[in-house]
């Protein structure tokens, strides 16, 4: 005798999938969490990877060894994002006093029409001066800690730099230890899933990477037509936070118009904004479906959830790995909807 109707232990057994994988994810996470000086170089190799697998594989189409066209990629990476930075520093200290210069004057104009009485940038600048005299010690022990962050920063790098070179080479290898841990008779599934989400990410990353640089080509051309301060590194700002999706835009965007505001007026202002949401036009309608359309597209909710709950798990770090790492559970489940979807429509 069934106590219990059919949908309702359908609908029970289903509640207990959702929270033993809702189990799963939060140890995995609170793992990650303990064990993310090891986890983070992981997860940067693998998206450099699938950043980089294009450059390695047309490297090995003319005829290097494995080893060798993995260490070119790498030389190549670290030119071009050592390049890339010192670019981007030179822009941002060359224009960055004018910059800083342009928001301390919007933020002064926002204080003289909206700041309330006794809140002046003055008096916020004597609080904070206060405050320093009293936690001096407390600023000094933020140094020290600032330098090891930079420190294991910078070890992360390098080992995240020295994974994708075996990434790269011994990519073959591990998929087929993969299809040796495999349980019987499920290892052409479970390659076919890694090779699906690792489609997914390397779409996201190559198309993200276009995009970002054609929006800061076509903002920074924008800016400085308008004779904004600091065109070039706010340009370079908008190729940076690019990888963000539309929180990174808005930011930047933000920032540029604010520095427009401060130092050309209000008419110029609206043209800079004018150009932001041109651009931001352009990447919606025109670059996302064209550049990304092999990807695995999600829908912006779900983008801006997955962003906030990779910020609320790992900062700014959580921020940059969400969507990929998103985009390839989004891929593994479209590829297990083909293959049981249609198997189960057939008669």
């Amino acid at each position: 005798m069934q106590l219990l109707p059919v949908p309702v232990r359908r609908f029970a057994a289903w509640c207990a999938v959702l929270l033993l994988t809702a189990g799963l994810g939060w140890v995995g996470i609170r793992l990650c969490g303990e064990l993310r000086t090891a986890v983070t170089p992981v997860l940067l190799a693998l998206l450099g990877t699938a950043l980089l697998g294009p450059l390695y594989r047309w490297l090995l189409k003319m005829k290097l060894n494995a080893s060798l066209a993995a260490a070119l990629t790498c030389v190549a990476v670290v030119a071009v994002v050592g390049g890339a930075v010192y670019i981007v520093v030179a822009a941002l200290v060359d224009t960055g006093d004018e910059i800083v210069a342009s928001l301390r004057d919007a933020a002064k104009a926002v204080a003289r029409h909206f700041g309330a009485a006794g809140t002046g940038l003055d008096d916020l600048a004597g609080n904070a001066r206060e405050l320093l005299g009293k936690f001096g010690g407390t600023a000094v022990s933020n140094v020290i800690s600032g330098v090891s962050v930079v420190g294991e920063s910078i070890a992360i790098a390098v080992l995240a730099l020295l994974l994708v070179f075996f990434f790269l080479r011994d990519s073959q290898r591990a998929l087929r230890s993969l299809r040796g841990f495999a349980p019987a008779g499920t290892a052409d599934v479970v390659e076919a899933m890694a090779r699906r989400a690792f489609e997914a990410v390397e779409g996201f990353m190559r198309g993200t990477t276009i995009i970002a640089l054609i929006d800061a080509v076509c903002i920074t051309v924008g800016l400085l037509i308008l004779r904004v301060p600091g065109a070039v590194g706010l340009g370079a700002l908008v190729f940076v936070a690019a990888y963000i999706p539309y929180l990174g835009a808005f930011l930047s965007g933000a920032v540029a118009v604010l520095v427009a505001l401060a130092d050309r007026g209000f008419v110029i202002a609206l043209w800079a904004l004018g150009v932001v949401l041109a651009v931001q036009v352009l990447e919606g309608h025109v670059l996302q479906p064209a550049i990304q359309s092999r990807t695995v597209q999600m829908h912006p909710a779900v983008v801006m959830l997955t962003i906030t709950a990779g910020a609320s798990v790992a900062g700014i770090l959580g921020m940059l790995l969400a969507v990929p790492l998103t985009a390839a559970v989004f891929g593994v489940v479209q590829e297990l909807r083909e293959r049981y979807g249609t198997a189960h429509e057939q008669p």
